[in-house]
């Protein structure tokens, strides 16, 4: 069986380039992603993701992603 996820939501805060002891780039962010449906009250809740990228895509996150801004994650 082979489980998949695709979700579309904001950076939580902006992203912080680290690198692990040898040298390959890592980066730790949160998304959070509003549900589409409204809870017995009225209201959307989110859920709040976290994601580690490693190499390429984390340089790329770092450089062009801040707090706020939306992004998609598979």
């Amino acid at each position: 069986m082979i489980n998949k996820f695709i979700g579309v939501g904001r950076l939580t805060k902006d992203p912080e380039l680290k690198a692990t002891p040898s040298g390959v780039s890592a980066l730790n962010f949160t998304v959070a992603i509003t549900r589409r449906f409204k809870d017995a009250n009225g209201e959307r809740k989110s859920d709040f993701i976290n994601c580690v990228a490693f190499r390429g895509t984390a340089d790329f996150i770092s450089q062009y992603f801040n707090k706020g801004d939306l992004i998609s994650i598979d």
